[in-house]
């Protein structure tokens, strides 16, 4: 089914593997799935892991598009590119080859088993928000607010622009 051009904003990461090459191939997958003309690429960040044991550091962006996707599709099509990189759901929070998270399309809210808009943990990670930022300085999250004061109020540390 397809719905009116929809803006959306994609979270990627990576820790497993060739994390570059894994970023690069989700980059190009999604700008498939934009409008042409309308695909923007936050800079890269390097960011120190969450999550259980031993872990490299992670390789995170974001992407912003334009596409007749619906919410629900879109996601699909998000879990066919990680599955395409080989993505594994063993442990939550462990090392991927591969994370995209829907963070928001439009200001559309919504909450299934399948998905949750905006994403619901968008407020309190900085290596969501710095590369948000990067795309849409101005953006307002709905039921959480400006993007600049999530930002401002979200710890840093251990995140990092990557050097080209």
């Amino acid at each position: 089914m397809m719905t009116e051009l929809q803006t959306a904003y994609v979270s990627l990461g990576s820790n497993l593997g060739d994390s570059k090459a894994h970023i690069a191939f989700a980059i190009e997958a999604l700008r498939g799935l934009s409008e042409p003309g309308s695909f923007h690429v936050s800079q890269l960040y390097q960011t120190k892991p969450i999550g259980p044991g031993e872990q490299d550091d992670y390789i995170n962006a974001a992407v912003c598009l334009l596409t007749k996707l619906t919410p629900v599709q879109l996601l699909t099509e998000l879990h066919k590119i990680e599955r395409a990189r080989l993505r594994e759901r063993k442990i939550h929070w462990g090392a991927r080859t591969l994370d995209l998270d829907l963070l928001l399309v439009e200001a559309q809210e919504m909450q299934s088993e399948f998905l949750i808009l905006p994403h619901p943990r968008i407020f309190e990670r900085a290596f969501v928000l710095m590369p948000l930022a990067d795309l849409a300085e101005e953006l307002v999250i709905p039921g959480q607010g400006k993007l600049t004061e999530l930002l401002a109020s979200c710890d840093r540390s251990g995140v990092s622009l990557m050097s080209a």
